[in-house]
């Protein structure tokens, strides 16, 4: 993939991926051809030279490569020898035979064939088949203004482009936003905080609760040394706060990235009444919604700040069918689900990390000192041969060579773990754009795009990282040491030279990973507008169902003739069906709850404005605590909201219940195990 700047400079990041049916003319050459072949990483001579790439980077007198990103995108004195490293071992491992490198290929795009393919990713294929569909305009009536306006220039350019082809007739955009050159006039969702799950009340102000230290997401490791302090919120989409921005600020030209954790800001989330929500906490129906929103916000907030939004088109690469390595995560899990169902995260990737988590986080150098070539390669081949029939061995493991297999493992994936449509434009946006903030929220949609095989799998690995940084005392493994180490399996780097362009791309991707590590609990949370969102796109669907079953000729005769034995709407999957004594009509402000696993399976609660989920999840455990079998005490219940505008929604337990239950009246309340 091609990052082009400005200038005349210009720098190619690839994705590093075995098991390819052919490999790219003129794609041969090593990583870096500047490190000579055949040393050891740990050689004097290859620590040498990797210095030497070190002092290139920092080397503050060479020809600047970009008149903007020059020095915003070099180090002060931090070494870069690590990443530089790590490269050469990977090069040599692909030298011995070890792995089979390839590189993924992109297809060129046509005009106008980037903007037809980003209206189908956001789920608006409609504009371009012409049909009239529910859910495109469910989507189209719940965008903010930039989301929008992003829409339309997206589809303005693709139309032009057609009608330049004398193809087919395209809808003419103002059938859709009104006038092309004005704003979209149909409604969109308010600028002002909405609240933080639901709908916007009339006349309800947001109401902010700090989190308390206990409760408080983990951005980082804190050691005491002094850090900016910056506070998060998910009310309105990032976009929308974007413009208000002076648009001639201009960003700092001196900023540098900084191996100090106190370079990096702390973040304080600040909790709504409505909680917070992990990605694994809402129906997979919902979260595809999210994936469409998050793409258009994106763009949204890209145009914001005036940085283009460049996608790569990714030739798919087929892996292996069978195995572990080199084996799509997507048919990993689907192998491993007939073992162990319900399963997140392939079980090869959680045995090395269980591994290395058990006896490894205190080993010095872990990640960073390479296991034995040769051991690597035996115990590859022999866990592809006795894995599954659990006959391997793991007390033969060494940590190094465990580490040096994880990282084999995301190197060998056909697809990148983290996907490469956006990773250009994630770095140009790097670079141009120093705060901190604005890049973490470009990062938390990306997050939000990835699919859920990817998804999971890397916040496992993210965790796990977490925890060695935590042991840093021990293991010499710095915050910035293990993006080093790291953002090399993650985002191979391939250029001719080791030249002043690569060195800013390296420092670069290993910030990214640094930012992934330290904030990854924020960007596991699901931002508040995008649920909001999706539950006025959920309600648009209903209503236009419902118009839909009212104009139907057909079902208005079926009603008229069974008026007394009207069927319930198809419930969604989770829903519970209560006894008839159950379904009389409930009180404002009072809720039915069930709890199936419990004794006593469900009970009335008279809302107030102080009660919580967790209050509620207190007075079934108190009510059922001699009653429930040892298994269901045992476990972990969550209060779920089901139906109405929502799929499936596992609650935060501080959430006041009061103001869920007003955003979604028509919601049924299940006490069950939280999805793992």
């Amino acid at each position: 993939m091609t990052m082009e700047m400005k200038d005349s400079g210009s720098v190619v990041l690839t994705a590093y991926h075995p098991h390819s049916p052919a490999r790219i003319p003129g794609m041969e050459q090593s990583f870096v051809q500047d490190i000579p072949p055949g040393h050891s990483p740990t050689s004097r001579k290859s620590l040498s030279h990797c210095r030497r790439i070190n002092r290139m980077l920092s080397n503050e007198s060479a020809p600047p490569a970009f008149s903007r990103s020059n020095s915003q995108a070099s180090m002060d004195s931090t070494s870069m020898e690590d990443f530089w490293c790590e490269v050469e071992s990977i090069k040599e491992s692909r030298e011995d035979g070890s792995e089979e490198a390839m590189l993924l290929e992109f297809k060129p795009a046509d005009e106008g064939e980037l903007e037809a393919e980003w209206l189908q990713d956001v789920g608006l294929s409609t504009l371009i088949s012409g049909a009239e569909e529910e859910d495109g305009q469910a989507l189209l009536s719940t965008l903010t203004r930039t989301q929008a306006a992003a829409v339309q220039k997206r589809y303005n350019t693709y139309t032009q482009t057609l009608r330049k082809k004398n193809k087919h007739t395209v809808r003419d955009v103002r059938d859709i936003f009104g006038t092309s050159d004005s704003p979209p006039t149909f409604e969109t969702v308010p600028v002002s905080p909405v609240s933080s799950n639901g709908i916007q009340l009339p006349g309800q102000k947001p109401v902010w609760r700090s989190v308390s230290s206990k409760s408080c997401l983990d951005c980082g490791i804190d050691k005491g040394s002094p850090s900016i302090t910056e506070e998060l919120s998910y009310e309105v989409s990032f976009s929308e706060s974007i413009t208000v921005l002076p648009k001639t600020q201009e960003w700092p030209k001196n900023q540098r990235f900084k191996k100090e954790d106190s370079a990096l800001p702390k973040f304080i989330v600040r909790k709504s009444r409505f909680g917070l929500t992990e990605v694994g906490d809402l129906s997979p129906e919902d979260m595809k919604k999210i994936r469409y929103l998050s793409l258009i916000e994106l763009t949204a907030f890209y145009d914001a700040l005036g940085v283009e939004l460049k996608r790569n088109r990714v030739e798919r690469v087929r892996g292996r069918e069978n195995g572990l390595f080199g084996v799509p995560l997507t048919v990993l899990l689907e192998n491993d689900q007939k073992k162990v169902p319900g399963i997140k995260v392939p079980l090869i990737f959680q045995k090395l990390l269980l591994k290395l988590e058990e006896t490894g986080l205190e080993t010095e150098g872990i990640l960073r000192v390479p296991g034995s070539a040769s051991r690597v390669k035996n115990l590859h081949q022999e866990l592809e041969a006795k894995f599954y029939e659990d006959t391997f061995d793991w007390d033969q493991v060494r940590n190094n060579d465990a580490a040096g297999l994880l990282k084999m493992f995301i190197r060998e994936l056909p697809s990148p773990l983290f996907t490469v449509e956006y990773l250009p434009a994630f770095i140009t946006l790097v670079e141009k754009i120093s705060k901190i903030k604005l890049q973490l929220q470009a990062l938390h949609l990306l997050i939000m795009l990835m699919p859920e095989a990817n998804r999971d799998t890397a916040k496992a690995f993210l965790q796990f990282l977490k925890k060695v940084v935590a042991n840093e005392g021990k293991n010499k493994m710095s915050l910035w040491n293990v993006s080093m180490i790291v953002a090399p399996n993650l985002f191979i780097y391939k250029g001719k030279r080791a030249n002043q362009q690569e060195m800013q791309a390296a420092a670069t991707t290993a910030h990214i990973v640094r930012l992934l590590i330290r904030y990854q609990d924020i960007l596991w949370t699901v931002p508040s507008f995008l649920i909001s969102q999706v539950r006025k796109m959920n309600e648009a669907a209903m209503n236009n169902s419902k118009r839909q079953l009212m104009f139907d000729k057909g079902v208005r005769k079926l009603l008229r003739r069974k008026t007394m034995e009207r069927e319930r709407p198809e419930r969604p999957e989770g829903a519970v069906t209560f006894p008839p004594y159950l379904q009389s009509d409930i009180p404002e402000g009072v809720i039915r709850v069930y709890a199936p696993l419990h004794s006593k399976v469900s009970m009335a609660i008279q809302l107030n404005s102080q009660t919580k989920a967790k209050d509620i999840l207190a007075r079934f455990h108190c009510e059922n605590s001699r009653g429930s079998s040892p298994n269901v005490r045992g476990q972990i219940q969550s209060l779920h909201e089901i139906g109405g505008n929502i799929g499936q929604h596992c609650l935060d337990p501080d959430a006041f219940m009061l103001d869920v239950y007003r955003a979604n009246p028509q919601a049924e309340w299940v006490i069950k195990p939280k999805a793992s």
